[in-house]
């Protein structure tokens, strides 16, 4: 593999990641450094672990994995969606100052959502025969690169705009989602 096409395909897998930083960027009442490295971190964690766990898991269970894919992915994104849309218009502000996305189940769930379809990405290297593990470094730098640039965006939007905003964000996550689980439908 190339390294122009490795970079393609690591901007395409960071996507996801960058769309779901800018709609926790939103969310947030006040970012700190130490929640960008939080949320940068896992998702590129996350986005270089699952080519791995696709690439050993091999032709063996790629069955199994695409079929149930982008409908784990799809209720993941879903969820997390749903509720920022849902406390976007809670009237207690005391709820809204004290949520953070990047810590807890909110950020297992969005790292794992945001990374599923790298699976697929390690399933073809094995296919192809081609080692998971530069790829998988290429992968992970990008998408922490792109979280980290997501949040610092979405940060300026949220600040603008406020709520309106973050029922966007939810439905920007809503929207993959969907996207995810149309590619695999049709």
């Amino acid at each position: 593999m190339g390294f122009l096409t490795l970079i393609g395909l690591s901007v395409a897998l960071a996507m996801d990641a960058f769309a779901v930083a800018l709609g926790v960027g939103v969310v947030l009442p006040r970012m700190t450094v130490r929640q960008v490295l939080r949320l940068s971190f896992h998702f590129g964690l996350f986005q270089a672990l699952m080519p791995v766990i696709g690439w050993f898991a091999g032709l063996t269970v790629q069955k199994w994995i695409s079929a149930y894919a982008p409908w784990v992915a799809f209720g993941l994104l879903a969820l997390i969606g749903g509720k920022m849309i849902w406390e976007a218009f809670q009237e207690e502000k005391a709820l809204r100052e004290h949520r953070d996305p990047t810590r807890g189940l909110s950020l297992f769930l969005l790292s794992v959502a945001t990374s599923i379809d790298a699976l697929a990405v390690g399933l073809s290297l094995a296919m192809l025969e081609i080692s998971v593990w530069f790829p998988a470094l290429i992968i992970g730098l990008v998408a922490a690169a792109f979280t980290a640039t997501g949040m610092l965006l979405g940060k300026r939007i949220g600040s603008a705009w406020g709520p309106k905003v973050e029922v966007c964000g939810g439905l920007v996550l809503l929207a993959i989602g969907l996207k995810i689980l149309l590619e695999e439908i049709l």
